[in-house]
């Protein structure tokens, strides 16, 4: 097979790997810290392992980097445990889609990192996916679990957003799966006073989970981009990316027996058009 094809073979997997972390928040038993927690214990030493495999050094370049690598895992940490949150409180397909509005979020933040101006497009598409998210909110109350997961779905989502710029400008120079192994540390140390007794008397099957997690669902995938950059350019990985919760609601219905409805559908076709747009338009800014 031509290793260009392959490469594409390959993203195609590492997406669908990570949008099937949505079903964990469902399968897993325990709390979104206590996930998060079990899930980047297990991450951590793989990716620590991949990093020392592949002959690379685990030391970073600087003392600067080390508080950098802090701020991104510190970042990450909320990330994942609002993104385990918000689908416990609605749905793998409620979740996904409100965390889709990350691309969108992060032109909007853009400005303050790169010192560039927002155009009237970005405006647009922010319009649009708040039309989408809009869309999927039953009603405008806290006391109803779907809006409250859409919420804390959108606050991953700008979470989110912020990590990426902060590690697109401060730690680009080190791959995927080195920075998040420190990521990763980060967050089981910052997450070991916050997990509760149901973590440490779980039963094996939730353990074991948990390792499906932690490795296949986490540590491979990282690895995967690294492999899947070197024959494909980073627009293709950004566009495939957006991929990410097709694959995971296709996986909720197919695993969880979810059943969207018609709003869901719209709603969230909204969302990933816009996050589509953003990265079809960013490559091409980049590219002026």
């Amino acid at each position: 097979m031509h290793p260009v094809k392959r490469s594409l073979w390959s993203l195609h997997l590492t997406v669908i790997l990570l949008g099937a972390t949505a079903l964990m928040s469902k399968i897993i038993p325990l709390s979104a810290t206590d996930i998060t927690f079990g899930r980047s214990v297990v991450a951590c030493i793989v990716l620590g392992l991949i990093v020392k495999l592949s002959g690379s050094s685990l030391r970073l370049n600087s003392l600067k980097d080390y508080g950098v690598a802090l701020a991104l895992g510190l970042l990450m940490s909320a990330h994942w445990v609002t993104y385990f949150a918000a689908m416990q409180y609605s749905s793998i397909s409620v979740g996904m889609i409100a965390l889709f509005t990350f691309p969108v979020i992060a032109v909007l933040l853009e400005p303050f990192f790169e010192g560039i101006r927002l155009v009237w497009q970005d405006v647009v598409s922010a319009i649009v996916v708040f039309i989408g998210i809009f869309l999927i909110v039953p009603e405008i109350s806290l006391q109803n679990d779907v809006t409250l997961g859409i919420l804390i779905g959108m606050l991953s989502a700008v979470l989110y957003a912020l990590r990426n710029l902060c590690h697109r400008k401060y730690f680009s120079h080190y791959s995927g799966s080195h920075a998040m192994a420190y990521q990763t540390l980060v967050i089981l140390v910052s997450l070991l006073f916050f997990v509760s007794d149901d973590f440490f008397t779980a039963n094996n099957e939730t353990y074991m989970w948990l390792v499906v997690l932690g490795i296949f669902l986490t540590a491979l995938p990282h690895a995967l981009i690294a492999t899947s950059l070197k024959h494909l350019r980073v627009k293709t990985f950004a566009l495939v990316a957006c991929m990410q919760p097709f694959y995971g609601v296709i996986l909720a219905i197919i695993v969880l027996d979810e059943k969207p409805n018609w709003q869901t559908f719209l709603g969230g076709a909204l969302v990933i058009s816009a996050a589509i747009y953003e990265t079809v338009n960013a490559q091409k800014l980049h590219r002026k």
